[in-house]
């Protein structure tokens, strides 16, 4: 087999869910010498790729995208020990959360699922978070992205309160903020001073691509 077929059949193996085949064919990468960034980035990356355009066209739904996910990240696991050095340097981190006062988080968790596809490294930090904590954890884990969830518009202000610790410690600068949940819109974003907002799951990765390519000439 080709490493080109190999490609196919990764991202076959994601679409179709399939762990035990994703983790088989990475083996199989890693025994014929198949450079394993090709066969993430070609290969399972794009299968996922694929498998988020059916949740877009409502084809899958969230059971199905975990578990594409949960047959991506075996592969993965088996791949990445085997990337060259300064392969792995390449990843944005972002911390992502529901606000404190809330504890719906199956947006937020399908967002993170996304984001991980992506090529993001996501610190979940869970449900009912404090502003404080968004900053806090977002200094400690160099993040180039703070990511707020809400599905209550009870909590929508403490989305606000996370921009404003930001602007109070000085750091504003170093972070690009997205909020996304069922009572959020963009005037909304606009108005408590985040650099985006997002839909859905899709439209808050294609944000948060679009935040950390105009992120680079950020401080950190």
């Amino acid at each position: 087999m080709s490493a080109e077929e190999l490609y196919v059949k990764l991202a076959d193996a994601v679409v179709d869910m399939d762990e035990a085949e994703a983790v088989k064919l990475s083996n199989q990468a890693v025994e014929e010498k198949v450079e394993a960034y090709d066969a993430i980035d070609k290969g399972l990356a794009k299968g996922m790729e694929r498998a988020g355009k059916l949740f877009e066209e409502e084809e899958y739904f969230v059971p199905e995208l975990i578990i594409c996910s949960d047959a991506m990240n075996a592969g993965i696991a088996i791949l990445k020990p085997h990337l060259k050095q300064g392969e792995t340097a390449i990843r944005h981190r972002g911390v992502i959360g529901v606000i404190e006062g809330d504890t719906h988080d199956i947006g937020k968790n399908l967002v993170k699922i996304m984001l991980e596809s992506s090529g993001f490294d996501i610190l979940d930090l869970g449900r009912d978070v404090p502003p404080q904590t968004f900053v806090d954890k977002a200094i400690e884990y160099n993040a180039d992205l703070i990511l707020l969830s809400s599905l209550m518009t009870t909590t929508m202000d403490a989305m606000a309160d996370v921009v404003k610790i930001l602007e109070k410690q000085g750091v504003r600068n170093q972070f690009k903020v997205a909020v996304g949940g069922g009572p959020i819109s963009k005037a909304f974003a606009d108005r408590i001073g985040a650099d985006g907002y997002g839909k859905n799951a899709t439209e808050a990765v294609r944000l948060a691509q679009s935040l950390v390519s105009a992120n680079q000439g950020l401080v950190k």
